[in-house]
C-alpha cells in the first residue's frame, strides 16, 4: 500500500491508493490526541469524495472526545478564520488544494487558525504511534455544531478592510467572470463580488465537485476560461483553486495577468494606502522582484522567508508586517487573518483597479516588468548538496541567500536553486526583465552543472553570460 505524501501543511494522496479509510482515521485520531478533547473546526473543498472523508474525520474526532464545528463545503481560508473567530482549539481542512480530481487530503490547523509549524507538526505526528481504539464512552460523545453560513462572517470581514474603498468599487460596476472550478469558492466568491456591486458571470461555480479541467490555476489549464472572459466582454476574470486560497486573474483581453502579479498588485495597494510606519511586507524567496520594486517605490520594508505559507506568516509576525504572500497567487493580510485568502486578494485588487480607473491590461503595464522561468536538472550521479556547493562557488562575489536552497541576486535578475525532498532533482527558478534573459541564465548554469557532473568543468570560470 502506498503512503500519502506528508508535508508541513498536512497529508495528500490518491483516494483508494495512498489515501485510505485506515490512514484517514489514523491521522484524524492523532490530531485529536494532539489537540485533546476540545473544539475542532472541520470543513472541506468540493471534491466528490470529500463528503465521505469528512464523515470519517468527523466520526473519528467524536470518538476521541472532541466537539466538532462543521462548516461543510468551505474554502480553506474560511476554515482557518473560523478557528480563530470561534475560539476553537484546532481545525482540519479536507482538501488536496490544486491537485487533480482523484486526490484528497487533510490540512491541520492550530488554535490560532494557522497551519502547524515544524515543531507543532512533529509533536502532532508523534501521536501516530498509538491511534486505535475508542478512548471515550458514549456518555462523553459531544454534539456536532453545524455552521454552513460562516462564509457570511468571512465576507463581512473582507468588506471591512481599511485600505479598500467599497463605494468606489461599487461605483465602477465591474463585469467579472469568475471560475471556481466547481469547488469550495463557488458560493462565497460570487457572493463577495455581488456585495461589491459587480455584475457576475459564473463559470464552473456549481459546487458539484466535478472539475472540468485540471484544477491548478495556471495558463495551460485556463484556455476555456480565458476565451470566456474575452467573449463575455468582462472587465476581468477571477479564478481560484479548489480550496480558494490562491487567486489568479485574466485581463479583459483574455490574457493571463500573471500569478506573480497578484501579490505585486496587493502589496502595491497596501503600501500606498497605509501610513509609512505600517508599510512592511513579507514574501518568500522565490517571489518576483517586482515586489521589491513596489515596496521600495513607497518607502516600505520587505522581508523574505523560505517557501511555504507558514514560513511567510512567521516572517510577518517577526517583523510586524501588515501584508505578505507568495508568487503562486497567495495573499495574506494581517488585518483579516494570518493565512492565504483569495477573497482578500479579490477585494484589494478591485479597490486598486477602481482607483486606477483604467483596464486591467493597462494597469498591468504600470507594474515592474519581469519574467520568471522554471526548470529542473536531474542529479542522480552526483549528490545534490555537492552541486549546490559548486553553484555557490560559481557565483562567489554575488549576494547569496541560503535560507531556502540557494538564491543569487544580480543587478536586474536573480536565480534560486532548491533540491527536491522527494526526487533526485534540483529545481531552478530564474527571473529577468525578458524571457530570453531568464532562460539564458538557466541554460548556461545548467550546462555548467552538467559539465561538473561529467567532470569536464573548469572551476573559477568567469560567468560572462551574466
Amino acid at each position: 500500500m502506498k503512503q500519502p505524501i506528508i508535508s508541513i501543511s498536512g497529508i495528500r494522496g490518491v483516494l483508494g491508493e495512498s489515501l485510505t479509510p485506515d490512514n484517514i482515521i489514523r491521522f484524524a485520531a492523532a490530531f485529536a490526541k494532539y489537540i485533546g478533547p476540545k473544539r475542532i473546526v472541520l470543513g472541506r473543498d468540493g471534491r466528490l469524495h470529500g463528503d465521505m472523508i469528512e464523515k470519517i474525520v468527523e466520526s473519528t474526532l467524536l470518538m476521541n472526545g472532541c466537539q466538532v464545528i462543521n462548516l461543510g463545503i468551505a474554502p480553506t481560508p474560511t476554515i482557518t478564520l473560523a478557528v480563530e473567530a470561534l475560539k476553537a482549539d484546532g481545525g482540519i481542512a479536507v482538501t488536496a488544494s490544486h491537485n487533480p480530481q482523484e486526490w484528497n487530503g487533510m490540512k491541520f490547523v492550530n488554535g490560532s487558525g494557522v497551519f502547524l509549524n515544524a515543531q507543532e507538526n512533529k509533536d502532532f505526528l508523534s501521536h501516530m504511534e498509538v491511534t486505535s481504539g475508542v478512548i471515550y464512552g458514549w456518555e462523553d460523545v459531544k454534539h456536532i455544531e453545524y455552521y454552513p453560513t460562516f462564509y457570511d462572517y468571512h465576507i463581512k470581514k473582507v468588506l471591512n478592510i481599511k485600505t479598500i474603498d467599497v463605494k468606489k468599487i461599487r461605483k465602477r460596476k465591474f463585469k467579472v467572470l469568475v471560475d471556481c472550478v466547481n469547488s469550495s469558492g463557488s458560493i462565497i466568491v460570487p457572493e463577495l463580488l455581488k456585495r461589491l456591486g459587480c455584475k457576475v458571470i459564473k463559470l464552473d461555480c456549481d459546487c458539484t465537485g466535478i472539475f472540468t479541467r485540471r484544477p491548478e490555476p495556471v495558463p495551460e489549464n485556463l484556455a476555456r476560461t480565458m476565451k470566456a472572459v474575452k467573449k463575455s466582454g468582462a472587465d476581468i476574470g477571477i479564478i481560484v483553486d479548489p480550496d480558494a486560497d490562491r487567486l489568479v486573474l485574466i485581463t479583459e483581453k483574455g490574457k493571463p495577468y500573471g500569478e506573480e502579479n497578484t501579490i505585486v498588485t496587493v502589496i502595491k495597494h497596501i503600501m500606498k494606502n497605509s501610513p509609512r510606519k505600517r508599510r512592511i511586507a513579507a514574501v518568500n524567496l522565490s517571489t518576483t522582484r517586482a515586489v521589491d520594486d513596489v515596496v521600495a517605490q513607497h518607502g516600505g520594508q520587505l522581508y523574505k522567508s523560505p517557501v511555504g505559507e507558514i514560513n511567510v506568516i512567521g516572517k510577518m509576525k517577526e517583523h510586524n508586517a501588515v501584508v505578505g504572500g507568495e508568487g503562486s497567487g497567495g495573499v495574506i493580510l494581517r488585518e483579516v487573518h494570518y493565512g492565504r485568502d483569495s477573497l482578500v486578494g479579490i477585494a484589494v485588487i478591485l479597490s486598486e483597479l477602481a482607483e486606477f480607473n483604467g483596464t486591467v491590461s493597462e494597469y498591468k503595464n504600470t507594474l515592474p516588468q519581469y519574467v520568471i522561468s522554471k526548470n529542473k536538472i536531474d542529479v542522480n550521479k552526483v549528490p545534490a548538496d555537492k552541486i549546490i556547493k559548486f553553484i555557490k562557488r560559481k557565483f562567489k562575489g554575488y549576494p547569496v541567500n541560503e535560507e531556502d536552497g540557494l538564491r543569487v541576486d544580480f543587478e536586474d535578475s536573480w536565480m534560486n536553486f532548491r533540491k527536491s525532498n522527494t526526487e533526485p532533482i534540483i529545481r531552478i527558478i530564474s527571473e529577468a526583465k525578458t524571457i530570453d534573459k531568464a532562460e539564458a541564465l538557466q541554460m548556461n548554469i545548467m550546462n555548467e552543472i552538467n559539465e561538473f557532473i561529467t567532470g569536464n568543468v573548469i572551476e573559477g570560470v568567469d560567468n560572462k553570460w551574466l
